[in-house]
Formats: C-alpha cells, structure tokens, sequence
C-alpha cells in the first residue's frame, strides 16, 4: 500500500510540474496545442484526477471568463438608419469586456474558445420608420428583434444560446430600411454575451 501511495505522489508531481513547464512557456506554444491542452485538461482526461482538477481551476482564469455588455453611442444621441441594405451595428460604449472578445471598432464577438454562449440585445425607435435588428452568427441569421408604431417611441428585445466554435463571430444587423434611436445618457441599445460553459 505504501509503495503504491508512493508511485500515486509521484506521478501527481510530475504532472503538476509538467503543467507548471507548460505554463510557464504559454506564449511560445502554438494556439491548436493551447487549445487542444485546455480542452483536456476541462475534459478530465488523466488516470489522476487531482491535477486535471487543479489545470482546469488555473486555466479557467483564462478560457472561462468571457464576458461583454455594450451600448451603440460612447457620446451624443441621435438615429442610426434608415439604410437600403442590412447593416451592421457597432457598438462603440463598452462597459465590460472581459476576456477582449468584443471589437467595439468592428462590432463582433469572436469566440475565443469552443463553448456555449449567451447573447441578449435590445433596440429602441420611434414613430416614421419601423425599428428591426438581428443577432448573426458566422453570417447566418439567428434571431430578430423587432417593432413599430405610429406615434411616440417603441422597444423589441431578443437573445440565443450558441454553440460556437474557436473563430466564430457574433454581432448585430440593422434590418434594410428600419431605424432605431439611441442617447448616450440613457443608453437604449444594447448588446451582450457571456461563455456559460467550454466544450
């Protein structure tokens, strides 16, 4: 018993220094092998448990926390539309971005690690012109949010769960002919996502 307890301490060492090397030369190893390491060591794929345990709860400092939540003014107010195609929105006022997954200059949300995600986003318009907007993944429609009204303003919200690939992108589309109003201040658009779990 005691020379197997023995052997059991001694591989959970060399793992955890080996970890620790890893570590420690992150910035030199190629994205696939640091992606290909995360995934195992959040899958648990070891004959002993402890260290995949203590990898996944040092690596999920890095991997886990993806966060973002923007607004589409960083100053003044006014209307963004009407255009005679699609068009993306950027929202340019950050207040969280953890993880820097978002592009406040581009718009879009690109997924730093395979996982599922949540998205919400809510839009603000008034009367003249319907207010419509869609969440997009990789190109691809999603969801809409959308309303009208013949006087005073209007609101519509929206949101998804993803599953989204290392690389994929995420952002939000003014539908072809439709406004919406937004003011600094108050902030009545608004885009965000957080990774809910890797795969």
């Amino acid at each position: 018993i005691i020379i197997f307890v023995f052997v059991i301490l001694k591989i959970c060492c060399c793992r955890i220094r080996n970890n620790i090397n890893l570590m420690q030369n992150w910035g030199t190893i190629s994205e696939e092998r640091q992606r290909r390491f995360v995934i195992l060591s959040q899958c648990h794929i070891s004959p002993v448990p402890g260290p995949s345990a203590a990898v996944k709860g040092l690596f999920s400092l890095t991997v886990s926390k993806v966060a973002f939540s923007t607004s589409l003014l960083a100053s003044g107010s006014g209307y963004t539309g009407p255009f005679n195609t699609d068009t993306n929105l950027i929202f340019k006022n950050v207040y969280e971005n953890l993880g820097n997954a978002y592009n406040p200059h581009t718009g879009l949300f690109t997924a730093p690690v395979r996982g599922v995600y949540h998205f919400e986003f809510y839009i603000h318009g008034t009367s003249k012109y319907y207010s419509g907007a869609f969440l997009v993944k990789n190109g691809q429609q999603i969801c809409m949010a959308f309303d009208s009204t013949s006087s005073g303003r209007t609101a519509a919200s929206n949101g998804a769960t993803l599953l989204l690939e290392v690389g994929d992108v995420v952002f939000l589309r003014l539908w072809v002919n439709s406004w919406i109003y937004d003011d600094a201040f108050y902030n009545h658009n608004t885009f965000s996502g957080h990774l809910l779990f890797t795969m």
